[in-house]
């Protein structure tokens, strides 16, 4: 019986001990707890992560809350909101937080008002605690403050545990005078005051109040569907993206389009403008092309009335209105001189100098300069014509001598009479020839450079010819002989012809 009261004490005094196994049995264990170590290091051959003594493993850190039930054995899910804060602080977070007190006791202490001496104490602890924190804002502003008040001293009786003669100087109590030592105002600061501490813990988030869940239909399912969000402009992946996805992500189905009415308006007044445009440029076009055809049959109208004169005067038949026409064309030629002779004495009355003699010069057309026999000082690019050659008023007849082609009368007039006109085509001028004849120009104009040694016999030593060389009118007599030729002709031919030049040099006359 004492043998086996002595096993059993030393098997519960011995405690249970868990080492690893030993070398060489150590094939499919692995050390997970800190007992299988031994209080030793890893094991090389057993290739898993080991830390023997928890060296070496990272420490997780994690904010989650260990679970908390009630009374009643529901889990306290308010926890959330109270992890951090005080915890006298009240927190809603219930659902029959939110509900009315039921008022059972009108009397009861808790929902009576204070009295005045309540309030008179509350309001003095209010500003007594501000007024401190105030002059000790105030106070550490200032750069220079005075010293600090110092608190009045304290007597304290203390009494030693130690008793005796040998103690204390035998006394068995002692006083002590407790005095605030005095502070340097000028003394800088010897802790560190401006470290940041963390925040304190926000006000707690509003209770979110749960219905009971509710199974969701195959509707509620797709309404809630989110598409991704799909670019228009980048697609760093490649992926191929259907039309209807790109569409359902650009969330264009889910807009409404509203247009406005202004558009309607707009385009209605667009195309009535349009409309009204088009039926003015029409009517406009109609009344010119019939101007246009007024004007056409009026010019033709008026060739055929010339055509007709043409043929009758031709015929030898005069017009029944043919005086009344050559008295309207003399009284138009009077009109037309006299508003120009009106014109110039304007002028001259106005500005004598304007029209001078060489502007008026300027002013000739080329076949009247070479009428008067002056040369053509203009150099013009464009081409001048001579306006003799645009005279269409006589008819077929005015440049066939009165339609007579066997009348040779082509030099009737000298070219370019008069010593002016010659002396300064055959003379050089001096300015333009200077280079070419050089000074001495005179001088080789009056020498007898060109004179022959031996003249020829018979050579008319008359006075010299300063012009080009003029040639006799006629010295066979031929205009005569055509003349006598003519006059032998039809007499019809005759007559008619006659009294047709009559009139062309009649009309030449009065409008030179």
């Amino acid at each position: 019986i004492l043998s086996r009261l002595q096993r059993s004490q030393s098997t519960a005094l011995v405690s249970t001990r868990r080492e690893p196994p030993p070398y060489g049995f150590r094939k499919s264990w692995v050390p997970r707890s800190l007992e299988d170590f031994g209080d030793g290091g890893a094991f090389p051959e057993i290739h898993v992560a080991q830390f023997p003594l928890e060296m070496g493993r990272k420490k997780r850190t994690s904010n989650a809350l260990a679970v908390q039930v009630d009374a009643e054995g529901k889990i306290k899910y308010d926890a959330i909101a109270r992890q951090g804060q005080n915890k006298d602080k009240v927190i809603f977070s219930k659902y029959t937080d939110m509900l009315p007190k039921e008022v059972l006791n009108e009397d009861d202490p808790e929902l009576q008002k204070p009295d005045e001496e309540a309030v008179q104490e509350l309001t003095e602890k209010t500003r007594s605690a501000l007024e401190k924190q105030v002059s000790q804002k105030i106070a550490a502003a200032m750069p220079v403050r005075a010293a600090d008040k110092l608190a009045p001293a304290q007597y304290i009786r203390y009494t030693p545990s130690q008793q005796g003669l040998a103690f204390n100087s035998g006394a068995k109590q002692r006083v002590i005078r407790m005095v605030e030592m005095q502070k340097d105002p000028m003394e800088p600061p010897r802790f560190k005051i401006n470290k940041k501490i963390p925040r304190g813990p926000p006000s707690p988030p509003a209770p979110v109040m749960h219905s009971p869940s509710r199974k969701m239909t195959v509707k509620e399912q797709q309404e809630w569907k989110i598409p991704p969000c799909i670019s228009n402009w980048k697609n760093a992946k490649g992926y191929t993206i259907p039309l209807d996805k790109r569409l359902a992500a650009d969330g264009r189905g889910l807009q409404t389009v509203h247009i406005n009415e202004n558009f309607a308006k707009l385009a209605e007044a667009l195309y009535i403008a349009d409309r009204k445009a088009r039926e003015a440029v029409e009517m406009r076009a109609q009344v010119e092309k019939k101007m246009a055809q007024k004007e056409k049959e009026k010019k033709e109208e008026k060739l055929r009335e010339l055509a007709k004169m043409a043929r009758d005067r031709r015929a030898g038949i005069k017009a029944h209105g043919g005086e009344d026409t050559e008295v309207r064309e003399r009284d138009e030629i009077r009109h037309d001189r006299r508003k120009e002779r009106q014109h110039d004495r304007n002028i001259s009355r106005a500005a004598p100098d304007k029209r001078s003699k060489l502007q008026r010069d300027q002013d000739r057309d080329i076949s009247e300069l070479i009428a008067l026999g002056q040369p053509n000082p203009r150099t013009s690019s464009e081409a001048q014509y001579d306006q003799r050659l645009f005279n269409q008023n006589k008819g077929m007849d005015s440049g066939f001598a009165g339609g007579e082609d066997e009348m040779y009368n082509v030099y009737d007039q000298p070219f370019r009479g008069g010593r002016d006109m010659a002396q300064n085509i055959y003379r050089p001028t001096k300015s333009a020839d200077k280079d070419m004849y050089g000074d001495d120009l005179d001088t080789l104009m009056q020498s007898n450079r060109f004179v022959p040694d031996r003249e020829f016999s018979g050579a008319d030593h008359g006075p010299r010819r300063d012009g080009p060389v003029q040639f006799e009118e006629d010295p066979f007599g031929l205009d005569k002989f055509l003349e006598e030729a003519k006059q032998h002709g039809g007499s019809k031919r005759a007559s008619t012809s006659g009294r047709s030049k009559d009139y062309d040099h009649e009309k030449k006359r009065r409008k030179e």
